[in-house]
């Protein structure tokens, strides 16, 4: 392993996309390999045997990209999974969780709604990190079921997710929430769509700044930092063409995509 190995990223579909964009700004000179599990997206219904499997094959395929790093930018991989890889595999493995804490700290009413998949949710990761602010502050959690199939279809503001936005969000208004963690990666993507679902003013909180700087910490420690570089690799393994539109979309420019 050395400094010049690319870091490997990971989600499964588009969602991490807003994690490798803050990677790649705050470390200019990282090569990023970025891999879509869209094929098998979403994570959150499929049960955590399931996501820990596609975790496993997902970690063999980057170790043989040779990466000295890789993110986890899931946060249902993250609950299902990063603790066994963690134990299987000899390479720093960064994970997400929902940023409740950053949320607390924001909130004015003591009330935070926490929109996530039933996967995150249902985990005794998220469950355990749900416990460490009981008295502190209220939180209301939100599954938000079919928000991530319609967000991996080429368009994001279609009327589709405007509906489910208008099923999942104002019932934590109404309850008093006035921050919302975004604990799905894909949710960063449509958090213009959630602030106006919210219909008045809100805190939205997401951890995509969090987890670049994790990782940079993580780099240094390891002295594994790169002074040269900066390409960024994109692989997929689902519907290229629709993927195509969508990280276009999603990136503001146009990217080639290789199938695996």
């Amino acid at each position: 392993m050395s400094s010049s190995d690319p870091i490997g990223i990971f989600d499964s579909g588009i969602g991490g996309l807003s994690i490798l964009e803050k990677i790649h700004d705050l470390l200019p000179n990282e090569n990023l390999i970025y891999l879509a599990d869209s094929a098998n997206a979403p994570y959150g219904p499929k049960g955590e045997a399931f996501v820990l499997e596609r975790s496993r094959e997902i970690m063999t395929f980057f170790l043989e990209h040779q990466v000295k790093a890789v993110v986890v930018a899931c946060n249902t991989a993250t609950a299902a999974a990063v603790g066994t890889v963690r134990e299987e595999y000899d390479i720093p493995i960064i994970g997400m969780e929902p940023a409740i804490k950053p949320a607390a700290e924001k909130s004015q009413s003591r009330v935070i709604g926490v929109l996530a998949t039933e996967g995150t949710l249902a985990s005794d990761k998220f469950v355990d990190l749900k416990s460490r602010f009981d008295g502190k502050v209220e939180i209301i959690t939100q599954p938000c079921p079919g928000l991530v199939e319609e967000i991996e279809k080429a368009e994001l503001d279609t009327t589709a997710i405007s509906t489910l936005l208008a099923q999942y969000i104002p019932p934590l208004i109404a309850k008093g929430a006035d921050t919302l963690v975004l604990g799905c990666t894909h949710y960063s993507l449509i958090a213009a769509q959630i602030a106006e679902a919210a219909a008045t003013a809100v805190n939205i909180v997401d951890t995509d700044d969090a987890v670049a700087r994790r990782l940079k910490s993580v780099l240094e420690e390891h002295s594994l930092c790169s002074e040269t570089g900066g390409d960024v690799s994109y692989f997929v393994n689902g519907d290229t063409e629709r993927l195509m539109k969508l990280f276009h979309r999603c990136l503001g420019r146009a990217v080639n995509l290789e199938k695996v």
